[in-house]
């Protein structure tokens, strides 16, 4: 998108604003098709800061994730924790990920999961 959707933009200030994680988005990123829920990006940050954290060869990495975001104004960016990359009828990663889209790449969107088949 040329120019962010602003009811994107409004949904992922919410999440900001709520501090929630319980906002369920599928949006089509450069092709890809991502479903998961929405985290506050203070949360997302933190989250992936633990697990870099606990992994001996990507520990070194952690701090990157560990500043506060300095940004004021809307947010540009959705953070997606319990998250799958469509690919066919399997969602990827099994356990869920944590993914960083930005917003103005987002080129199609719906609330609530997609679903998929795990087996």
């Amino acid at each position: 998108m040329s120019k962010p959707d602003e009811l994107l933009v409004d949904i992922a200030a919410k999440v900001e604003s709520g501090q929630s994680n319980q906002m369920s988005l599928t949006v089509i990123t450069g092709g890809a098709v991502i479903t998961g829920r929405l985290a506050p990006e203070a949360a997302w940050r933190q989250r992936v800061t633990e697990v870099l954290t606990d992994s001996a060869e990507l520990g070194e990495f952690a701090d990157a994730f560990d500043k506060p975001t300095g940004e004021d104004g809307p947010p540009t960016h959705l953070h997606f924790h319990v998250a799958r990359i469509i690919q066919g009828p399997v969602g990827i990663p099994e356990t869920g990920g944590m993914y960083r889209v930005s917003i103005e790449d987002v080129s199609a969107w719906t609330v609530g999961d997609f679903s998929y088949s795990d087996h």
